[in-house]
This record gives C-alpha cells, structure tokens and sequence, in this order.
C-alpha cells in the first residue's frame, strides 16, 4: 500500500512538472493563425447577393447584370437584372456579353489542350511554332509559351495595344501579331510580370497554327460545344446573331448611355470573345472538378493544377497564373480583422473591363465555389466602382457583409472627360480671340504686341494639348490615343475636336499672326 501510494505521489508530481513546462506554450498555441471555417452558402445568402446587386444597380444605375454561383460541381443559384439594351429586352443568364480580359482563362484552356496533345511545350520558344515571330528588340526570340501565359513575356500594353481598331476579318488575328513586329520589349522575357493583352493574343494565334483550325472554330469545337457553352462565341457576328447584350458607357460622369465600343477579332484570345453567366458557370465547375465536366473530360488534372499554380508576383500576396490572378481570399473574414494571408484559402479570379462591358470570375479551390459575373455596362472613368461589386459578391457568399466601394482611380482618369471639355472650351476660346484679333482693321494701341502675345499663347495651348494627348494620357492609361479615344467614348468626342483645331488650325493661324505682325509698326501702323 505504501509503495503504491509512492508511486500515486510520483505520477501526480510527474504530470505537475509537465504541466508547469508546458504553461509558457499556451499562449503561442493561442495565437497561431487558423483558418476561417468554410462557410457553405444557402438560399438566404444567395437572396442577400441579389438584394446587393439590385441595390448597387439602382445606386449606380447599371442597365443590366447576370450572376451565376457554382458549388461542388453543380450551379446553386443563377439570377439576372435589368435589360440587354434600349428596346427592354430582359437580361437573362443565358445572354451574351462581351467578356474582355475573361477571355484569358478561356484561352488557357484551349492552350493547355495543345501542350496535353503534345502540341505545344510550355517552356519552349514562341519562335519554334511561329518562326517569323519578331519584336523590336532580339530578346523577343527568348519568349516562351509559359512566358505569355504568365504575362511575363516583357511586352507592355502601350507598346502592343489594337483595342481601337473595328477589324472583324478572318485574318485579323495574325495581322495582329505580324504587326508585333514593331513594337519594343519592355523588359527581359520571364524576369517580371507585365500585362499586355497582346501575350493572350500570341497564344491564340499558337492554338490555331499547331491545331490547323482557325481559332474561333478550335474554341467552338473544342472548348465551347463540350462544355455546353451554347450561348458562348469567339466573333462579334455569332454574338449578335446570339442576342448578346448591347454595351453602354457613362458619358460624362452622369448619363449612361448605350455604346458602340471597337471588339476587334485581333483580340479574341485575349479580350473580345463573348458568353453568358450560365456558360461561364460551366467553365468554372469544369476548372473546380480539375478538367472533369459532366461525362467529357476538356483537360487532364495535371493541367488544371498547372493553370492554377501562381507563377509570377504582381505585387504583394497577389500572383498570376494561367490566365488567373491569385490572392488569399481576404474576403472569407470581417473587414475590420486583420487576417494572415499565409491562413486564408486562396482566390483565383479575373476581371474584364471593357469600354462598354464588366465581367468577374472567381474560384476558391479549396471549398469548390465559384462565381461568374456580367454587367453589359462600364465606368471607365471609375471602374473599381464596379470592381468592388465583384469583391462584395465574395464576402456575401461567405458570411460577411458588403463594404461601401473605395475610389481608386486619380483625378485625372476620373475627371478626364471634364479635362477634355476643359481643353475644347480653351481651344475654341483661342480661336476666337485669334480671330478677333486677326480682323480688326487696326491696332491701336497695341500694334504688333497683341498679335504676337495671342498667337504664343494659342501656340502653347496647343502644343500642351497635344503633349497631353500624345505624350502623357498614353503613359498614364498604357495604351495609345487611338484606343483612349475610342474606348472612352465621352473623352474621345472631346479629343478629336482638340485635336483638330490644335492640329490643323496652328499652322495657318501662325503664318497669318506673323504676317499681320509684320504688316504693322509697333504702334499698329501699316
């Protein structure tokens, strides 16, 4: 009894001591991160994000939007709002819209086909499918698959840029690559990211020459048809024929208006293909059931992971894939709760903006949901207006609530329409004064004086339109005029009026102030 009582006191001393070492790890233990629980939505989120939509529709005064939610496999909720254009036409989930940059993860699909029929190597150089290939610059012959894929090619957006043009030819889309070949690399092939359209555009061209199908006809039979994606096409024509929904634009900060804004076929890999929320659905549950839809196989697992592996920094925790961006899914946890990123499931997404169109899409591969996305209307002067729609549909859909929207844009790209009426109203206040100044028959007063001090003045008006125009709004929104004026519809009706009088009227205005300048003495005095 006495040894047993020893051995009682010892076993009791022993988990004592054990307990006193462990003391100090409590609090490390409490303080590890974990991971916000998966919240699985029901109908009553699903009646939230529709009652958020509706609600930002009628705030911002959007014409109409399609969302879908898929869950493991199968679509959970679709709705629509609003109309497809002028004439009423209801907005269904079923109706076409330009998807802009979206297009990319379609185009990735059918990239990733090819490398799975042995086709295409990812690490191999564009030059090896495409000989004639070219940039400005002889580093362009380093460019690989992966690199395009992972806008890591070196080629920037301003450098490379076709949204202006309305060209819808068969031949369009090799012409668009062919006329790459004067276009400067920006940076060296692989070593950082840098957006450019022109990467998907390459791509595509890749799909059609390897596959011997022109690519609008590869995405159908290929990608499209077994996906039974019936209400998806890669031309503007289909679209239409389709009943797509028209685009509209804010002109003006104010007025919402329906807008016709260049699709060119140059860009159907990269931005100008068109689908419905319900069909981008079925790309999403095909993508989250790793390349498995229904009873066809569109891609092999391995190929699924590798699109979704990021591969190159952006900025921060966000990275891009293949035709995806990725980031921890920050909207999975309250706004006010400072989050751990190394905790928090990861997000692949892609926004599209267009001219005239928005489009989301986004999965979280860890619970299998994704969401699709469109709005057959854009703010280009503020686009995270509606950029923040797309992250409230996040945290809706997983237990929190939505977040007012924060406007990131500059004042410039905010006001640039305002800058725009600003320069026409200065530079036909110029031409007034010049005028009235050129006619009179005398100078009193004033002789050659007020001549030459309005024509330097017009003189540097124009050159700060034209420096503006040419020179620092391209940089600013990397891309060229062509497509600012064309792709912001409101500036663009302002830009061409200055840039005609700053264009065509400077030289005659000038020969004519220095030729009065010279018919008069310093008094006005012939």
């Amino acid at each position: 009894m006495r040894r047993s009582s020893r051995f009682s006191r010892s076993f009791l001393l022993c988990l004592l001591a054990v307990a006193v070492l462990l003391r100090p790890f409590e609090h490390a233990a409490a303080v590890v991160p974990q991971a916000p629980p998966a919240v699985v939505p029901d109908q009553r989120t699903y009646e939230a994000v529709d009652a958020f939509l509706q609600e930002q529709m009628a705030a911002i005064g959007l014409p109409g939007a399609a969302v879908v939610v898929v869950q493991d496999g199968v679509p959970v909720h679709a709705a629509a709002y609003g109309s497809a254009d002028n004439s009423g036409r209801p907005m269904t989930a079923d109706t076409p819209v330009l998807l802009a940059s979206t297009s990319k993860s379609l185009t990735a699909i059918a990239v990733m086909q090819q490398v799975e029929a042995g086709r295409l190597r990812l690490d191999e150089p564009v030059r090896t499918y495409l000989p004639w290939f070219t940039l400005q610059d002889s580093r362009a012959s380093a460019i690989t698959v992966r690199h395009l894929l992972h806008q890591a090619s070196g080629m920037a957006s301003k450098d490379t840029a076709f949204e202006g043009s309305f060209l819808q030819d068969p031949e369009a889309l090799e012409q668009g690559v062919r006329d790459l070949a004067g276009s400067p690399l920006a940076g060296v092939p692989g070593a950082a990211f840098g957006y450019a359209n022109a990467n998907f555009n390459v791509l595509g061209l890749l799909v059609q020459t390897v596959s011997g199908q022109p690519f609008g006809d590869y995405m159908r039979q290929h990608v499209f048809e077994p996906l039974d994606m019936s209400h998806s096409h890669a031309t503007r024509a289909a679209a239409l024929a389709d009943g797509a929904a028209t685009g509209h634009s804010l002109w003006f900060g104010t007025s919402w208006q329906q807008t016709e804004v260049p699709a060119p076929a140059t860009g159907m890999p990269s931005s100008t293909m068109y689908a419905s929320a319900n069909d981008l659905g079925r790309e999403l549950n095909m993508l989250l059931d790793e390349g498995q839809f229904r009873d066809a196989r569109i891609l092999q697992p391995d190929s699924v992971r590798a699109m979704l592996e990021p591969g190159v920094r952006v900025d921060g925790s966000k990275m891009y894939a293949m035709g995806w961006f990725t980031r921890p899914l920050v909207e999975s946890v309250p706004a006010a709760e400072a989050a751990d990123d190394a905790s928090l499931p990861l997000l692949a997404e892609h926004q599209g903006e267009w001219g005239n169109s928005h489009t989301y899409l986004a999965m979280v591969p860890s619970t299998r949901l994704g969401v699709a996305l469109v709005i057959n209307a854009n703010d280009t002067s503020a686009p995270s207006r509606l950029q923040a729609i797309d992250t409230n549909i996040l945290r809706i859909l997983h237990g929190q609530q939505p977040i007012p929207a924060v406007i990131q844009e500059d004042w410039l790209q905010r006001y640039s329409w305002a800058v725009a009426l600003g320069l026409l109203v200065a530079e036909l206040l110029s031409l007034w004064l010049a005028l009235r100044v050129l006619l009179r028959r005398t100078y009193d007063g004033g002789g050659r004086l007020p001549l030459l001090a309005v024509g330097l003045a017009a003189l540097a008006l124009d050159v700060f339109a034209l420096w503006l125009c040419f020179i620092y709004a391209p940089a600013r929104f990397d891309t060229n005029l062509l497509v600012i004026i064309r792709q912001f519809p409101d500036v663009g009706v302002s830009l061409v009026l200055v840039l005609g009088l700053a264009i065509v009227w400077t030289v005659p205005r000038t020969v004519w102030v220095l030729s009065q300048a010279l018919r008069h003495g310093p008094r006005g005095v012939p």
